[in-house]
């Protein structure tokens, strides 16, 4: 998936319903998409974001300081 990708727009997190950021595999890790007002990450497998609560992982609080940098560093992908 790439950051001017449109499904970007219109993807939302399962829990909260907000908007996700895309976390490039250049960012250090995989490809996935991340909500950080809850702290949770959700993969993408095969260009396929797993959207589902159960797909969701929790990150520990160090890492969320470091992909909060890496959002906020991202160029926009809203309108």
């Amino acid at each position: 998936m790439k950051p001017d990708d449109p499904l970007l727009r219109i993807l939302a997190c399962p829990l909260d319903k907000g908007p996700l950021h895309l976390l490039a595999p250049d960012d250090g890790g995989e490809e996935a998409l991340y909500n950080p007002r809850l702290r949770r990450r959700y993969p993408i497998l095969d260009g396929i974001p797993q959207l589902l609560p159960s797909s969701g992982e929790q990150v520990p609080e160090n890492e969320h300081e470091t992909l909060l940098t890496l959002v906020a560093e991202a160029p926009e992908t809203r309108p």
